[in-house]
Order: C-alpha cells, then sequence, then structure tokens
C-alpha cells in the first residue's frame, strides 16, 4: 500500500474496560480498521492516566486499576481517518479522540517486495 508523505495520526483513548457488544472496544475499533483499510492500527496499555472523570488510574499495586488507559493509533490519509471515525464514533460513549497531520517517513513490509518502500 502506498502511502503519501503527509499522512494523519488518528488517536482514540479509552479505558481498557471500554466494551462493544460484548468485545473489548479496543479490539473492535482495530479488527473495523482493518476491514475498512486503514493502513495500520496500534494498541498501548498506559501504566498510569487519568481522564475527564479526573480518577487516577495505575498499575501500582497499591491502587490496581482494571480500567487503564488504552491508546490506538492508527496512520493513513486524512480522508480515510476521517471516514472511519465516522463508523467507529457511535461506539465511543466516552474516551478521547485527536486528529494530527503528521510525515510519514516510511511504512515498509517485508511480504511487499524484500523490505523496499512502499
Amino acid at each position: 500500500m502506498d502511502l503519501p508523505q503527509e499522512g494523519h495520526l488518528l488517536r482514540i483513548i479509552i479505558g481498557e474496560s471500554s466494551r462493544h457488544k460484548g468485545t473489548p472496544l479496543y479490539e473492535w475499533i482495530v479488527v473495523k480498521a482493518r476491514e475498512f483499510g486503514v493502513a495500520g492500527a496500534t494498541v498501548v496499555r498506559g501504566m498510569m492516566g487519568y481522564g475527564a472523570n479526573s480518577r487516577i488510574k495505575t498499575t501500582s499495586i497499591l491502587r490496581l486499576s482494571e480500567d487503564l488507559p488504552v491508546i490506538i493509533e492508527m496512520v493513513d490519509t486524512r480522508e480515510m481517518l476521517e471516514d472511519f471515525l465516522e463508523i467507529v464514533s457511535p461506539a465511543l460513549k466516552e474516551g478521547l479522540v485527536t486528529f494530527e497531520k503528521m510525515h510519514i517517513r516510511m511504512y515498509r513490509s517485508e511480504k511487499q517486495g524484500g523490505g523496499a518502500a512502499t
């Protein structure tokens, strides 16, 4: 897949316990992104954080949280990510969504021509 040098990053931050139809919301979002054709998606579990409700969530053994922050980052063109966000937005009951312009330096796969940039 070819991506232009000027791409965009869609970042969705939700709680780990958020669900959509019984499935972890972060998992549902990544599967939908792949089905929709988004170039790439990554999920990162946070060690500590707080959001709009100001409750600190942490991995600390003294205050172990079962709802740690989860960050889903997706990279593609602005148009692709805006269209994708329209699809997943109804499932986002709480959290934070950011959208930013970025410069894509490399997007490669060994399976697509021996490691050459595609």
